[in-house]
Parts: structure tokens; C-alpha cells; sequence
């Protein structure tokens, strides 16, 4: 090689050498409202159109903001943020930390989860609450509070936090943080492990809780995710064996009778169905559709939902 040739490869080595290329760490944040510092019912906070929803969905996007910053303060290179409560059209987007991605608006196959993938390093949850029936739990319900009663995966019963942990899991991505009230701390550490979790309040009730001001909410959230994104490495992900046995049970009789005729559904009880799926993509795609029936405006503003 050529004494010039030589020079130049040298030059592209050192330049190489003094700025290596930076590993990507991608960070994915599930974000529901129940859960976030101040929310106590859904009249007045936590649904659209109520009193104060405006004043709490800028609070909701300020603590998903502190996890994105923590995120990013702990090595990240990418934030994924998906709106996962309600309509999935709660955080503005106008006052969202401008480094984030965000995923919005249902319906979508993966739920709470989508947009996640097997390029992610670590998931985080903020704003979630425990399951349908827990005591002293703020706005407990596990994915409709009007219709369902358990979720249960491959027999154990699962919160929110759970059934998004598992869907992670399919892509071998752990969850390493939750927020919320007491409870869902201790539920999803119980079926996780030792995660990071931070308390925004301490419920007394299903509607009442001691609350934490927001600056302070924020402030932990910035700490925790800081501290779980940095120690991603001990957790693991959420692995569940194939196929994976989802169980429904619902509150209202009739939803399990209309869905047991799908083919590929079982009904063990009156108000219980079960579907094999192959795995926890299948798994979430059942329950979303499910779900999602009549429950989206259709193409045509006026048009009325098919039977």
C-alpha cells in the first residue's frame, strides 16, 4: 500500500478510535392515567370531558416527561412513549419531551404494547394501577372496568402491568419500573421481581388515596427510571410457556356466551372463556379484538355498528 494510502487509513482510525460509535439502548413507556400522582376517579380526572381531565393529561404527559428524561439521563439512544389509556389520546403532544416517539390512538394489535419490539433493552410503566378486585387499589380494573372481571395467563392471574410484561417477554424485553398507587407496586413485583417501583400515592380506597404533589411525583419518576434503565441487566424478561392459556372471565354472561362461538374458544363456566393461543402476540390480538367490537366510530360518521 502507498505511503499516502497508509496516511489516510491511519487518519480514519484514530478519528474512529476517538469517537466510537454509541451503542444503542432503547427504552419503551407504557403510559395509563389511573395511576398517575393526583388521579383519584375517573368523573372528575381520569375520562374525557371530565372537570379537571385537561389539568391531569398535562400532568400525565409531565410524569411520563420525567421518565423519558431519567431514560435518556441513564444512557438511552431511542424513547418509545405509547398513550395507553382511555382512547389512547390523552398525552399532549404539544408539551411531550421532544426526544420521544409516540404511539397513539386505538385500536392496535398489541395494545398497551405496541410498537414494542425485540430491538428494545427495557420497558417502563407509568401511571398503572392493580387489578379488578383488589382491595384498597385506586381504580382498580384489569383492561375494562365495565366488562371484565380476571385475566388469567397460563393460570395465574395477571394485572395490566402482567399481561404487558408478558407481551415484552415474547420479545425477551424486561420491564424494570412501574409507578403507581401501593398496590400495583407490589403486585407486579410479586409476579416480576425485585423491579424498581415508585409510589406517586398511598390508596386507602378505590376511590381515595394520600396524594403526592406533582414536582415531587416527577421527581421520583426521574430517579426511578434512571436507576432501572441502569440496572436493566439483573432483570428478566417475562417469559411465558407456548401455548399460552389466556383465560377471560367477564361480568356480564352474555360476552362469554357471544364469544365461545369463535371458533377455537372454551367455556369451562358460565361467564369464562379460555383461548389457546400460540403465543402472547395471538394471545393479545384475541383479547384486543375482542374488546374493540363496537366500541370505535366506524369509517362513516354516521354509520351504524354490523351484526
Amino acid at each position: 500500500m502507498r505511503r499516502g494510502a497508509w496516511f489516510f487509513l491511519s487518519i480514519l482510525l484514530l478519528a474512529a478510535a476517538a469517537h466510537p460509535q454509541q451503542n444503542k439502548l432503547k427504552v419503551y413507556i407504557s403510559a395509563d392515567m389511573e395511576g398517575i400522582g393526583g388521579v383519584s376517579t375517573w368523573q372528575v380526572q381520569a375520562a374525557p370531558g371530565a372537570p379537571e381531565y385537561e389539568k391531569f393529561r398535562r400532568l400525565m404527559t409531565l410524569e411520563v416527561n420525567s421518565a423519558v428524561s431519567g431514560a435518556f439521563d441513564a444512557g438511552a439512544t431511542e424513547v418509545m412513549v405509547s398513550d395507553s389509556h382511555w382512547n389512547a389520546q390523552n398525552i399532549d403532544i404539544e408539551i411531550l419531551d421532544h426526544r420521544a416517539r409516540l404511539v397513539r390512538a386505538f385500536p392496535r394489535p398489541l395494545g398497551m404494547m405496541q410498537g414494542i419490539d425485540a430491538t428494545f433493552d427495557a420497558v417502563v410503566f407509568i401511571g398503572y394501577h392493580a387489578s379488578e378486585g383488589t382491595p384498597s387499589a385506586i381504580l382498580a380494573h384489569t383492561m375494562s372496568s365495565a366488562r371484565i372481571l380476571e385475566i388469567k395467563l397460563n393460570d395465574t392471574p395477571v394485572p395490566e402491568a402482567g399481561l404487558n410484561a408478558a407481551v415484552a417477554g415474547e420479545f425477551g424485553v424486561p420491564v424494570v419500573f412501574v409507578s403507581g398507587d401501593q398496590v400495583i407496586g407490589e403486585q407486579t413485583r410479586g409476579l416480576l421481581g425485585p423491579i424498581e417501583t415508585v409510589a406517586v400515592k398511598q390508596s386507602t380506597g378505590f376511590y381515595s388515596a394520600i396524594m403526592t404533589t406533582p414536582a415531587e411525583c416527577q421527581r421520583l419518576i426521574h430517579e426511578g427510571v434512571k436507576r432501572a434503565v441502569e440496572g436493566r441487566k439483573g432483570m428478566k424478561p417475562y417469559r411465558l410457556a407456548h401455548p399460552v392459556r389466556l383465560e377471560v372471565t367477564f361480568k356480564n354472561i352474555v360476552d362469554s356466551e357471544l364469544i365461545s362461538y369463535l371458533p377455537g374458544v372454551e367455556r369451562p363456566r358460565g361467564s369464562t372463556i379460555v383461548f389457546k393461543a400460540r403465543d402472547m402476540i395471538e394471545a393479545s390480538k384475541f383479547l384486543e379484538g375482542v374488546l374493540g367490537m363496537n366500541t370505535f366510530p366506524r369509517n362513516a360518521p354516521d354509520s351504524e355498528p354490523k351484526r
